[in-house]
């Protein structure tokens, strides 16, 4: 990076998990240079993983009903309609135009093909981190496709993941990096005149753990409980996790059962502890329960920590999913009302993380499925190996940051 100026760049992104991702690259390229002059749009939600940052945030900022999950359900777009899509739309995309015409600039797109569209519009050079799609979607471990029939030739996904318009936009002359987020997707967009980098999935940094857990009582069995971010969504999933709490109870009773709940900090985790004692537990306070063998923790600070003491994962959630899989420990999932976390949605995350996500058809499945689980060392070995694989190893984002930087200074 030059000293002798100040470098603007625009980094816009997509959705919660992406507006993290994107501030773990953000910081990482603040570390680098102190020439940086960073702002962040975000296109969905309210983008408080950059306020938490101190990264300024340019244009306007809206929750959208859907989430930003379209893709799942038509209705959710007739929702976000009414609720002012197509104005929220076009004063992000003027204001991202100011942006540019105040002063130049790079643009860093994080997530799917909109922030990647938002950035070809912008007339500015940009990269591209692509944490919506990978080739696990629609090819197995070994590379072969899942399926080939008509509509996936159609498509070009014999070819890709990504669409023809999609590769298209990383192709682009001013598109000057693109960093998809495992090997496979890596080495298959190399058929194509793509600058593509394969360094790893940012979402596997900054999981470290950093806050002990205040939890006295040993468990033979430890199981985090990831319902989600989303309200209210997330109470409807927490009813069906309390299915699967219970199909457990029943199964193990000669055991006991630790279950962390990694509640997200958007939740109101007095409604989810009402939930439990209305279902029977005892509250020792607002955030420990118990039930005969079992105790439960609700945490909103210990994130990292809850992924590292647990097991198994009871997962209805996106990122969080992905992250406790690359760990290499199994996840049970089962699918739920949207509208994120729908039977599509779910179907999906399996085929992407494979063995690594058993998917169940009703929550109260959940015991047997983890007591088969338990007794197969050789299945938990390779969902291991496979979590790893799938996931990538941590440091992405700074591997990624310090290609950025390289890439500008060759183009400024």
């Amino acid at each position: 990076m030059s000293n002798k100026s100040e470098f603007r760049l625009l980094c816009l992104s997509n959705g919660h998990g992406e507006d993290i991702v994107a501030v773990r690259i953000l910081q990482e390229l603040s570390q680098i240079s102190k020439k940086l002059n960073i702002s962040a749009l975000p296109l969905v939600g309210e983008g408080r993983a950059y306020f938490a940052a101190d990264i300024p945030v340019i244009g306007s900022v809206q929750a959208m009903p859907s989430g930003g999950f379209l893709y799942m359900d038509g209705r959710q777009l007739v929702r976000d309609l009414q609720g002012g899509l197509l104005q929220l739309t076009y004063t992000q995309l003027k204001a991202m135009r100011t942006w540019v015409k105040d002063g130049g600039g790079k643009i860093l797109a994080v997530g799917d093909v909109v922030p990647l569209l938002f950035a070809w519009w912008s007339s500015a050079n940009y990269a591209f981190v692509g944490t919506a799609k990978s080739e696990y979607y629609v090819r197995d471990g070994l590379g072969n496709l899942r399926q080939n029939n008509r509509m996936a030739n159609f498509l070009g996904l014999n070819s890709s993941i990504y669409l023809p318009w999609e590769r298209w936009l990383m192709s682009n002359p001013r598109s000057l990096a693109v960093f998809p987020r495992d090997q496979m997707t890596a080495k298959m967009l190399q058929k194509w005149r793509i600058p593509v980098f394969d360094l790893g999935n940012p979402m596997m940094d900054g999981l470290i753990p950093v806050h002990p857990l205040q939890i006295s009582a040993l468990a033979q069995l430890s199981i985090v409980l990831l319902p989600g971010s989303r309200v209210p969504e997330v109470y409807t999933n927490w009813q069906q996790i309390l299915v699967a709490i219970f199909s457990l109870l029943e199964v193990f009773s000669d055991r006991s059962l630790l279950f962390l709940g990694a509640i997200s900090a958007q939740v109101n985790l007095e409604i989810l502890a009402q939930m439990l004692v209305k279902a029977g537990f005892c509250s020792l306070n607002n955030q420990t329960f118990t039930y005969k063998n079992a105790s439960i923790v609700l945490s909103q600070t210990a994130y990292n920590e809850c992924l590292a003491r647990a097991d198994i994962a009871i997962a209805m959630a996106g990122t969080a999913t992905e992250q406790f899989v690359g760990l290499g420990k199994p996840a049970i999932a089962f699918p739920g009302n949207g509208p994120q976390f729908t039977y599509s949605f779910a179907e999906a995350q399996s085929r992407h993380l494979g063995s690594s996500l058993i998917l169940l058809e009703h929550p109260n499945q959940t015991g047997e499925a983890v007591q088969t689980l338990l007794t197969d060392t050789e299945q938990l070995a390779q969902i291991a190996e496979n979590g790893y694989k799938r996931m990538g190893k941590p440091g992405a984002a700074r591997r990624i940051a310090e290609c950025l930087i390289e890439q500008f200074e060759q183009n400024n």
